[in-house]
């Protein structure tokens, strides 16, 4: 529990809190296995996001986000942490019994933050503990510039891709009033459920509805 309590702090913390509980890192996805531009389509209850992944700089987090996509993992997840001037996180909880409970994931995959990509306004990274090595389904979309993510800061949050329609969208997310509510996390030792305080969650749920590949 102390160890949990540990994590949580770091994730409310806005300048390293893009987080999820530590998982064992998975073995790097084999290059060249997604060798394009893909685009995912995010349609939210607030307005659809289309983003354009960066598979030649990021192989690794892009054939882990499209496994998700593919398995639906997203689908009915919502935007669960929102701070305007910094990102809004989403992909890792789901609406259940009025309230937020963690999705199960698979294990990290391998760190891609020296890509060469940097947080900027409009691209979209991957979210992890302290262990850079740690990231599994949860993204977040940085709504400004935001330098104290980029490498070599803590190995650098992992840029995959930027949103290339639905901007706006991401505007009027950001801006949602949003308070302190309790989320269900799944411990990744036991499995157990447990249920922590949370900052910046989004009073109205910010759902996404489905998550799609364009073709």
């Amino acid at each position: 529990m102390k160890r949990y309590l540990t994590l949580l702090a770091i994730c409310l913390f806005p300048a390293l809190a893009l987080c999820e509980p530590a998982k064992e890192a998975e073995k790097p996805a084999v290059p060249g296995a997604t060798t394009k531009t893909p685009k995912v389509r995010l349609k939210t209850s607030q307005g659809d996001i289309v983003l354009e992944l960066n598979a030649s700089k990021a192989p690794v987090t892009v054939e882990n986000f499209l496994g998700y996509v593919k398995k639906k993992h997203y689908d009915g997840t919502v935007f669960h942490r929102v701070i305007d001037g910094f990102m809004i996180q989403g992909g890792g909880f789901a609406v259940a019994d009025g309230g937020l409970i963690e999705k199960a994931t698979g294990k990290g995959i391998a760190n891609e933050g020296q890509n060469g990509l940097r947080n900027e306004r409009g691209t979209i990274a991957m979210a992890r503990t302290n262990d850079p090595n740690s990231a599994t389904a949860q993204f977040f979309i940085n709504v400004k510039d935001n330098d104290a993510l980029n490498h070599p800061n803590n190995g650098g949050y992992a840029v995959f891709g930027k949103v290339v329609a639905g901007m706006e969208v991401v505007d009027k997310i950001k801006a949602v009033p949003a308070g302190t509510a309790k989320l269900t996390m799944i411990h990744p030792a036991t499995g157990a459920k447990i249920a922590m305080p949370a900052e910046n969650v989004p009073t109205n749920h910010v759902v996404i509805e489905s998550a799609t590949l364009v073709e």
